[in-house]
């Protein structure tokens, strides 16, 4: 990876190595790894981190952030679009493959073909440049909020509808007892479905729970979070026996059995 400069003047790897491992700072912080080919942004959003008190760890290619995220193994992973060597598009495809860790992207456009293609490759948020500090600090705390946040009430231990199993204390999904992989996000939206087994659910209600309310407008989240969850949960998708919209207010989930 090539090396570059953090606001600071530091290197901008924040983690120390010892005998091949890694070892954080003295103070335990949560790691987030930022990717952009601008050593701008790069500076902006790492300096914004760290003062949050977040551990961060830079790189300005699509091939170094896979390598990145597997060693380092990050919480969170902020990554741009348009970069060299591998784009975002695919940085972020490929990390599906294998990781499912929280992905913020960012781009410099504001197309919504942008914002959809991200969510439907897997990211849990989208952020346009230019972006102020406080947004995206509040959009990574939303993230790892829901990604990481305990449920506020006691859960189940599991749950059965037909041929689809939940286990929540393992946060594995089953369908035909073959594991469904699914991101943190379109679990924590499925888990909310299965709790709330027969109630209509309205957009408003699931954009709160599962994103947080800084979220309540983002209709376009929750639509392509639904359909990839169908898309991985339901024997014919174009035709969803357990995920069911009601029109103009939400949606309800039917347990079959």
């Amino acid at each position: 990876m090539s090396r570059l400069e953090s606001c600071q003047g530091q290197p901008v790897m924040g983690i120390q190595r010892h005998n091949g491992g890694v070892q954080t700072k003295a103070m335990k912080k949560t790691l987030v790894l930022v990717v952009d080919d601008e050593v701008s942004i790069l500076r902006y959003v790492g300096g914004s981190l760290r003062r949050e008190g977040y551990e961060v760890v830079l790189a300005n290619n699509g091939q170094d952030a896979l390598r990145l995220a597997e060693e380092e193994n990050p919480v969170l992973i902020i990554l741009d679009i348009m970069m060299p060597k591998l784009d975002g598009f695919e940085a972020c495809r490929r990390l599906r493959e294998w990781s499912q860790v929280p992905i913020i992207m960012l781009s410099a456009r504001g197309d919504k073909q942008d914002k959809v293609k991200c969510l439907d490759l897997g990211a849990d948020d989208y952020i346009t440049k230019p972006f102020g500090t406080e947004d995206l600090l509040a959009r990574v705390r939303a993230v790892l909020r829901r990604t990481q946040g305990a449920a506020t009430k006691p859960t189940p231990v599991s749950f059965a509808a037909g041929e689809l199993k939940v286990s929540f204390a393992q946060r594995q999904v089953t369908v035909s007892g073959k594991e469904v992989k699914l991101t943190s996000t379109e679990y924590n939206l499925l888990q909310e479905f299965v709790l709330n087994a027969g109630k209509v659910l309205t957009h408003s209600h699931l954009l709160n729970k599962v994103w947080g309310p800084e979220y309540r407008d983002e209709k376009a989240y929750l639509y392509v979070f639904v359909r990839s969850l169908r898309g991985k949960i339901e024997p014919d998708p174009t035709n969803p026996k357990f995920i069911v919209t009601v029109p103009a207010v939400g949606y309800q989930f039917r347990d079959t059995t």
